[in-house]
């Protein structure tokens, strides 16, 4: 994945993205966590929103607003890379997302949550700031002794989820710290896609148990395929470009029935669309000389 990474930047800087990237990063970044929370904006109705600037009918004002708060709070993410992650600017990422929305928008919580489904008990709400500025002391430690990006985004990631500082919202300035935590070293956001939900779920579930390698592996895959989409819209090469997997299988050592099952394992970078599987022959150039059939 770092040779899929280097040929990004190589390409183009993270803070130089053409808009329309952009754009389409910060929208389906926009759609897809707040979908997974319930957000009833379909993609197609995300993009009208955001880039016609019309409204839509028959959906709750509220999930509007938190559209286009998410969308401007994603796309400033940058700007925020050589700040300090610390409680000060999480609670201002809680307050512009939810800005209209939620009465305590930007505010620690002041009772005690349950989360339905989930296998633990976040802990008390008096609890809350005393475990944050520990969480905050612990993920700066980890930083300074630039460890492995996957596994200390793993853990800041799940331990805030599990402090769960917030009434709500929890989960969307999550993942909009995770995208900070990646882009300030260097790597592009992840989306977490509704088709991905389950998956994402239980991989931070397993991490209540003290293990976080699901919760990595799984921020590892999702890196992957971001980073095949971008270059498929900013590379200038043709082995860039996103094929169908049927269409690879019939020029190379594998078939197209091995090579999806290397995609659904995760193993082969590859995007899930309209119900096929595609990857580029960049990417299944490095399968080859890294994985192979090994």
């Amino acid at each position: 994945m770092n040779e899929l990474k280097r040929a990004f930047l190589a390409r183009v800087p993270l803070g130089s993205l053409p808009e329309p990237v952009l754009e389409r990063q910060a929208i389906l970044n926009t759609w897809g966590t707040n979908s997974i929370e319930g957000n009833t904006l379909t993609l197609e109705e995300v993009r009208k929103v955001l880039i016609d600037g019309v409204g839509v009918k028959n959906r709750p004002i509220r999930d509007i607003l938190e559209t286009v708060n998410h969308n401007e709070v994603f796309l400033s993410l940058v700007d925020l890379v050589p700040k300090r992650i610390d409680l000060a600017m999480i609670q201002e990422l809680h307050e512009r997302v939810f800005k209209g929305v939620k009465s305590d928008a930007g505010h620690w919580r002041e009772s005690n949550v349950w989360i339905i489904g989930a296998s633990f008990t976040p802990p008390r709400w008096e609890d809350v700031i005393p475990l944050m500025t520990e969480w905050g002391k612990e993920y700066a430690a980890k930083e300074k002794k630039r460890g492995n990006v996957f596994e200390s985004a793993a853990w800041m990631h799940h331990r805030f989820e599990s402090i769960h500082p917030f009434t709500d919202g929890n989960g969307r300035v999550g993942r909009l710290l995770l995208n900070l935590h990646f882009l300030k070293h260097d790597w592009p956001p992840v989306n977490v896609a509704p088709t991905n939900r389950v998956e994402y779920l239980m991989a931070l579930d397993k991490g209540n148990d003290g293990d976080m390698s699901a919760l990595s592996r799984f921020l590892r895959i999702a890196m992957s395929q971001s980073l095949i989409d971008l270059l498929d819209q900013v590379g200038m090469m043709k082995e860039d470009g996103l094929r169908t997997i049927a269409e690879l299988g019939k020029k190379g050592p594998y078939s197209a029935k091995y090579l999806g099952l290397r995609a659904k394992q995760g193993s082969l970078p590859a995007i899930k669309r309209a119900g096929e599987w595609m990857t580029s022959r960049r990417a299944l150039s490095l399968y080859l000389k890294h994985v192979g059939r090994g």
